[in-house]
């Protein structure tokens, strides 16, 4: 069993989101890729717009675009209001399914900034790691990071998807009254339109 933990504030899911993790679990024989919506990013504590409850009944919807991805609680907003740290939740995860080889997928963007994670040095013993290209992060750009030989096995590049997609211009296109049909799978529109969203 091989599985993706694919996190985010996916506020709105998009088909970029979708591009992203098709095109891993292709590229990695993937069983299965957690959308898994994140309660409070520590590095962007107000990022979000909408609830958790919301954003998660989206990824809901967008998932059923392929039987290998499936929506996830693993980081749901903790009781006591801190943040959530992908070390903790890569953590549940290999504890809910101790069988799997786990995979963590981020944008290039995000993981040029893994110094400043939670415990980034347990987070490559975690899991093996798929770094997808992103507009003005260049994957070389990885070397940067001072990962040792052990290290950087255990970082695959993902380059073949291209998508500049970004959550701030669909909410701001939302807001706009423009529907964004060309972004936004149909079932994950209705439900922004039924709960007035983005307005």
């Amino acid at each position: 069993m091989r599985v993706a933990l694919f996190g985010g504030s996916f506020d709105p899911p998009h088909h970029g989101h979708l591009a992203i993790a098709t095109a891993a679990a292709d590229g990695f024989a993937l069983n299965s890729v957690f959308f898994a919506p994140a309660g409070r990013q520590p590095l962007k504590l107000d990022d979000t717009v909408t609830s958790f409850e919301d954003r998660l009944a989206m990824v809901e919807l967008a998932c059923l675009e392929d039987p290998r991805f499936e929506a996830s609680e693993l980081d749901a907003p903790r009781a006591d209001g801190a943040p959530n740290y992908t070390v903790e939740t890569l953590s549940e995860l290999a504890q809910r399914m101790p069988e799997a080889k786990l995979f963590n997928l981020v944008g290039a963007d995000s993981f040029l900034s893994l110094p400043r994670w939670h415990e980034p040095e347990r987070l490559l013993e975690l899991a093996e790691w798929i770094v997808v290209s992103r507009p003005g992060f260049p994957i070389e750009n990885l070397s940067s990071l001072g990962l040792d030989a052990h290290q950087q096995s255990r970082v695959h590049l993902l380059g073949n998807v291209h998508d500049n997609t970004a959550a701030t211009g669909l909410r701001e296109r939302l807001e706009a009254g423009d529907p964004c049909v060309d972004l936004i799978a149909p079932g994950v529109l209705d439900y922004i339109q039924r709960h007035n969203l983005y307005l």
